[in-house]
């Protein structure tokens, strides 16, 4: 079954967001405005493994928004003009220092399509070389190489609570079975 839609008006809008409301009608007929947050870019993340350091390339970093502090991959959004491998590999090195081999792409999907037109996309490298301290200061704490016995146990403990950090590293965990 699928919502029809009637029209679309913008509430809010910035370079990062916009919140609008969509005059949508269900199958059953019924008729409502819903709120939709449209995001102007995606995202794109990276699991970087890398056999010398038996483990992940993850940031320790907190999150102003949900106060809170945990291990992230490597990500951020896609800028104009760029492809999502190109940001993955752009956000991989500004954030760690460390530029990843080669990308093969994992998954892409929608965190909250009830809500939002956000993309996720998850790419993964399986070797990487340290170029440098990380452009990017204010992104973590620290940058460390975590062995994957560590990341099953932050998992457990609840220090991975970033969405696309999650999905991504339980997919790698998945699929490495």
């Amino acid at each position: 079954m699928r919502w029809r839609v009637h029209g679309e008006r913008s509430l809010y809008e910035s370079e990062w967001v916009r919140l609008s409301l969509v005059d949508v009608e269900l199958p059953s007929g019924r008729r409502f405005e819903h709120h939709v947050v449209r995001m102007p870019a995606a995202a794109a993340g990276v699991v970087v493994t890398d056999p010398d350091h038996d483990g992940v390339l993850l940031l320790w970093r907190h999150r102003f928004t949900t106060d809170t502090w945990g291990w992230e991959i490597p990500a951020g959004r896609i800028d104009p003009g760029e492809t999502p491998i190109e940001a993955g590999q752009r956000e991989t090195l500004e954030e760690t220092g460390w530029r990843p081999g080669p990308l093969r792409s994992l998954v892409s999907y929608f965190p909250y399509n009830g809500i939002s037109d956000g993309t996720f996309h998850v790419f993964a490298a399986d070797t990487a070389e340290l170029i440098g301290d990380p452009v990017d200061t204010d992104e973590a704490e620290r940058v460390v190489w975590v062995p994957w016995a560590d990341v099953r146990s932050a998992i457990d403990a609840g220090e991975v609570g970033d969405g696309l950090s999650l999905t991504a590293l339980l997919w790698v965990l998945a699929h490495s079975i």
